[in-house]
C-alpha cells in the first residue's frame, strides 16, 4: 500500500468516527419559499456547522399524509403555517414535546395562543390581516383610511371595496372568522352584510386582491400584510393598514416523535425562535411578525410590532376556535352572498338611499329591513355543534356529509330568499 493511499484510508476513518467532524443529518419539512428557506438553511448551518440541514418543501395538504406515513417519512421538524396540520398530527400522537426554553417568549398574544396547551408545538412567527389600500385612490374619492371592519361598512365605501371569497381564496377563511370572532356571530354577519354591499368579490388569490387595488380598479381590499408588503415591494402604490384589533395568522414548529435526531431537532427550533432567528423575520424578502417581543426593539422604521398593538387593542382572535367551524362559514357565506351578490347590493342601496331621506313614520319599517337583509339562517347554537361543523367539513370525502350539507344548505336558501323578498316588499310601500 503506497503512502498517500494510506493517508487517504486514514482520514476516511478519522472522518467516520469522530462524531465532531461527521456532520448529523437533520430533516425540515416546510412551505415556506426558498428565499425564506436558504436564509434559514445558511444562518443555522453556519451557527451549528455540525448539522447538515435537509429541507423537504409540501404545501399542507401534501405535508399531512406525508407526515402520517411510518416513521413520519424520516421528517426531524415540521415547520409551516398550517395549524390544522399541526392539530390533526397531534391527534395522532405525531409529535414528541418541544421541551425548550422559552424564556423571553410569552404564552399568548392577547386570546390568541403562542404554544400549545399540551407544549407539542408553537408560534415562531405571525402575519396580520387589515386592509391593503391604495392612497391615490382614497384622495382621488375623498375617502379616509379604514381602521376598522366597521369602516369597511359605511356606505361612502359603496362600489371601492374589492373582498376575496373564503371558499376561494386560502387565506381568506380565516380572516372572515376573525370578524365573526371580533363581533359576535349574529353582528359580525350582519357587518359583512354591509361590508359586502360596497365589494367587488374576488375569486382569484392574494396576488389578484393587491393587483386590484393597486391599479386603481378599487380603493381598498382585506388581505394579509406580508402579501401587500410583497406587492409594495414589486413597485404598487399600497399601503397596508392593520385592523383595529388585529387578528393574526400565525405560523408553528414542532418536532417529529419518530425522529432520531430530537437533540439537533431541539438547536433547530430554539434557533428559529433566538433573537438571530427571530430577527431574520424583518428581512425585506420574508417580512413576518416575530414572535419574541423583545426583537422589536430594533425593527426597521414603521415595522408593526404586533405586542405593542395588543396593549392597546388587545387581540380578540384564536386561531384554534376557528377551525371546526371554517367549511360552514364558507358554505354560509357563498348562500348569503356569493349567489345573491347583485340583488344583495340593490337591496343595500335602496335601503341606503330611502335612509338618507327617511320621515319619522319610515324609520320603523327601515329597520325592518336592515333586519332582513342582515339575518343569517343558523344561529349561534347551531353554528357551534360539532356535528353540524362535521357536515361541513366532511363534505368533500363523505357522501352522507355532502348529502347533509346540500339539505341544510337548501333550508338555507329557502329562508334567504324568503327574507329577501320581504325586504323588497317592504321597499316597495317606501316607494311615492
Amino acid at each position: 500500500m503506497t503512502k498517500p493511499f494510506r493517508t487517504l484510508t486514514w482520514l476516511i476513518a478519522v472522518l467516520c468516527s469522530n462524531p465532531a467532524i461527521a456532520k448529523e443529518k437533520l430533516t425540515v419539512l416546510t412551505a415556506y419559499h426558498e428565499d425564506v428557506v436558504s436564509r434559514y438553511e445558511t444562518a443555522f448551518e453556519q451557527a451549528y456547522p455540525d448539522i447538515d440541514l435537509a429541507v423537504i418543501w409540501k404545501m399542507p395538504h401534501d405535508a399531512l399524509p406525508y407526515l402520517s406515513r411510518p416513521q413520519q417519512s424520516g421528517v426531524d421538524v415540521y415547520w409551516s403555517a398550517s395549524l390544522r396540520n399541526f392539530l390533526a398530527l397531534k391527534q395522532q400522537g405525531a409529535w414528541q414535546k418541544l421541551g425548550i426554553d422559552r424564556g423571553g417568549l410569552a404564552d399568548k398574544l392577547g386570546a390568541m395562543p403562542l404554544i400549545d396547551s399540551d407544549g407539542y408545538f408553537c408560534v415562531t412567527e405571525m402575519a396580520g390581516y387589515g386592509f391593503a389600500v391604495n392612497p391615490d385612490y382614497l384622495q382621488k374619492h375623498n375617502l379616509e383610511l379604514p381602521k376598522t371592519w366597521q369602516d369597511l361598512a359605511d356606505a361612502r365605501y359603496q362600489g371601492h371595496l374589492a373582498l376575496p371569497i373564503p371558499s376561494r381564496v386560502g387565506f381568506a377563511p380565516m380572516m372572515i372568522d376573525s370578524v365573526l370572532q371580533q363581533y359576535g356571530w349574529d353582528q359580525g354577519w350582519a357587518l359583512l352584510s354591509g361590508i359586502v354591499a360596497n365589494t367587488r368579490l374576488v375569486e382569484s388569490g392574494a396576488t389578484f386582491i393587491t393587483d386590484i387595488v393597486g391599479s386603481g380598479e378599487r380603493g381598498i381590499a382585506p388581505s394579509i400584510d406580508f402579501f401587500t408588503a410583497s406587492a409594495i415591494a414589486n413597485g404598487a402604490p399600497l399601503r397596508f393598514i392593520h385592523s383595529q384589533p388585529t387578528a393574526y395568522s400565525p405560523a408553528h414548529i414542532a418536532i417529529a416523535k419518530a425522529s432520531q435526531h430530537s437533540d439537533a431537532a431541539r438547536r433547530f427550533v430554539n434557533f428559529i425562535l433566538s433573537e438571530t432567528g427571530q430577527k431574520l423575520l424583518f428581512h425585506p424578502d420574508i417580512r413576518k411578525l416575530p414572535a419574541r417581543a423583545a426583537v422589536y426593539a430594533d425593527k426597521p422604521g414603521n415595522y408593526f410590532d404586533p405586542f405593542a398593538e395588543s396593549a392597546e387593542h388587545p387581540v380578540v382572535y384564536d386561531p384554534n376556535r376557528a377551525l371546526p367551524r371554517l367549511a360552514l362559514n364558507n358554505a354560509l357565506f357563498d348562500r348569503l352572498f356569493t349567489d345573491r351578490l347583485q340583488r344583495l347590493q340593490n337591496l343595500w342601496q335602496q335601503l341606503r338611499k330611502h335612509q338618507r331621506f327617511a320621515k319619522t313614520d319610515q324609520v320603523e319599517r327601515l329597520l325592518k329591513i336592515r333586519q332582513l337583509l342582515t339575518a343569517v339562517p343558523i344561529n349561534t347554537a347551531q353554528a357551534e355543534t360539532p356535528s353540524v361543523q362535521q357536515i361541513f367539513t366532511d363534505r368533500s370525502t363523505d357522501k352522507k356529509a355532502e348529502a347533509a350539507a346540500q339539505a341544510l344548505e337548501q333550508a338555507w336558501r329557502n329562508e334567504i330568499d324568503s327574507r329577501y323578498s320581504d325586504a323588497e316588499n317592504l321597499l316597495k310601500q317606501l316607494e311615492p
